[in-house]
């Protein structure tokens, strides 16, 4: 970073930041250790009896008070810079509202592209990192009607699975999505979602953490991250997740926040139902189409939304089934392709041959799959893909 006189706001943000990264402090301690001295930048000034008398353990007292903690923000601020990222702080003005009133919120994020879209509207998708056909197309299906038809901004953790597919959707969709990161945030993980993260930035979205630049992808990161994804939305809609799932912390962070709580219904004998059909069951909204969140919406929210299109047109209007750009054979096999069970190439080949020769079948799969209409599941099995 270029050498010049912190104003201020980067006076202030440096502190937040300073706190956020002292060892076991933790983002709620340090907003009543900076309510207990007045503020952030008065907790740097304080000395080591002063931080020791507010009950703070050694560590964290020997770290603000040698200013180990201010230094390591100051060069961490550098490394955001570097990774392209700003610096949210509580006190900044562009904090998203909703995040602010949960109980442990971030006291400093990293985000990268659009800043305002944290603070517009939005529902979280979540889900199993293994998800069913099933489950992959109704996380497509609802996050690409929600951001179409509504324009909900579709928040998730960019995780293999539902996750990955509630981001997919919304692209597919036009609309915005946020990827709370479990990592830091010049970290993209898994690996193979780089284009999606790139997607994300490229539509006017963004990408949040609250760990360190070049933090990895540690177990206990995730759990702790769920708080944000749910903290951002006005709700969270479940789909897939087994009984000792993480979207069950993020289920409950819902609930704690006096979020509104959604979920798909799954078939009973599938354990991946075990989360949505239990939440249903304790009063989670059961949601098949995009108008069961409408409905569900407080009024406030609906009054900053897109007014929903006249039910029954919105699925041809966003996702038809065929369009001018699929061949004839394309369009047979597309045909026999489902949106909510995989299909093995051995039926294409069975139900079309000897009208449709199995190289043609094969070159209308390649394309199908390349212009993102179909996926190729494991074994040579086809589905939707939404």
């Amino acid at each position: 970073m270029t050498a010049h006189a912190a104003t201020g706001s980067e006076t202030t943000a440096l502190s937040w930041l300073a706190l956020a990264l002292t060892p076991g402090l933790g983002p709620t301690r340090a907003r009543k250790l900076a309510e207990h001295f007045g503020s952030a930048e008065n907790v740097l000034r304080a000395s080591l009896t002063e931080l020791e008398a507010a009950g703070l353990h050694a560590a964290a007292a020997q770290a603000i008070g040698t200013g180990k903690s201010a230094a390591r923000a100051l060069e961490e601020l550098g490394k955001a810079a570097d990774a392209g990222a700003r610096i949210l702080t509580l006190d900044d003005p562009t904090y998203p509202p909703l995040l602010r009133q949960i109980y442990d919120p971030p006291v400093a994020m990293y985000v990268r592209g659009n800043v305002d879209a944290l603070s517009a509207p939005g529902l979280a998708v979540v889900g199993t990192r293994h998800p069913t056909p099933y489950g992959v197309g109704m996380a497509e299906r609802l996050s690409c009607d929600l951001a179409n038809n509504l324009g909900l901004v579709i928040t998730s953790g960019m995780a293999r699975g539902v996750d990955t597919a509630a981001h997919r959707g919304a692209l597919m969709g036009k609309g915005k999505t946020i990827a709370v990161f479990g990592t830091g945030i010049d970290v993209i993980y898994p690996r193979e979602n780089q284009k999606i993260a790139d997607s994300i930035l490229a539509t006017g979205g963004a990408l949040v953490s609250e760990f360190p630049i070049g933090a990895f992808a540690a177990p206990q990161n995730f759990p702790i991250r769920n708080r944000i994804i749910s903290g951002l939305a006005v709700g969270v809609l479940v789909v897939e997740a087994g009984e000792y799932s993480g979207t069950r912390i993020t289920a409950r962070c819902a609930l704690e926040q006096n979020r509104e709580v959604f979920a798909v219904p799954g078939n009973v004998t599938n354990r991946n139902a075990w989360g949505p059909n239990t939440l249903i069951k304790q009063g989670a909204k059961l949601v098949a189409t995009w108008e069961d969140v409408w409905e569900d919406l407080p009024s406030d929210v609906k009054l900053k939304l897109v007014p929903p299109a006249q039910p029954g047109t919105a699925v041809a209007e966003t996702a038809p089934l065929f369009d001018d750009k699929l061949s004839p054979i394309e369009k047979k096999v597309f045909v026999l392709i489902k949106p909510d069970e995989s299909t093995h190439i051995d039926e294409l080949v069975e139900r079309l041959e000897p009208a449709v020769s199995s190289s043609e079948i094969f070159a209308a799969l390649f394309e199908l799959e390349l212009s993102g209409k179909i996926r190729q599941l494991p074994g040579k099995n086809f589905v939707r893909s939404f």
